[in-house]
């Protein structure tokens, strides 16, 4: 009788390690599935879009997020600096977990936005350059926090 009740708990055990390998894969492809639809597009400088307008021209008008949780969304820019994290008094809330609290700020001096990074944890990527001090971003240049992916538009 105990050899049976000792078989029966291997098998359980190892029912479970089975179960938990499977939950494993199953978080993992999740994870990289949505990670491979996440497509950051290249900045080429303008060019492209200098030849079909005549030129980019002017300061950034508009804070634009073209991909994650937030895209599409279009925030109009003033004198004031955005504030981007997770914290409820940030500019833009990021409801990304790759994201900290106090994660970037954007600021202004002059015509043109400066990106600096907070101290966050995963980093601030401009173009594919982490930040790691106050940085000119050009129009149309692709800001990435976690997921996230904004840009300045005119």
């Amino acid at each position: 009788m105990q050899g049976l009740v000792l078989q029966l708990t291997r098998i359980g055990f190892l029912l479970l390690l089975w179960l938990f390998v499977f939950a494993v894969i199953r978080t993992l492809r999740a994870d990289i599935a949505s990670a491979g639809g996440l497509r950051i597009p290249r900045y080429s400088g303008g060019s492209e879009k200098r030849r079909r307008s005549g030129g980019v021209r002017g300061a950034a008008r508009h804070l634009v997020v073209t991909h994650g949780a937030l895209a599409n969304t279009r925030i109009s820019l003033g004198q004031q600096p955005v504030l981007l994290g997770r914290a409820d008094d940030s500019t833009l809330v990021l409801t990304d977990d790759y994201a900290s609290e106090r994660h970037a700020r954007l600021s202004r001096r002059g015509d043109d936005w400066y990106v600096e990074d907070l101290g966050s944890t995963n980093g601030t990527y401009l173009d594919r350059s982490k930040v790691t001090t106050a940085v000119k971003v050009p129009l149309n240049t692709p800001i990435r926090i976690g997921k996230t992916v904004i840009e300045l538009r005119p």
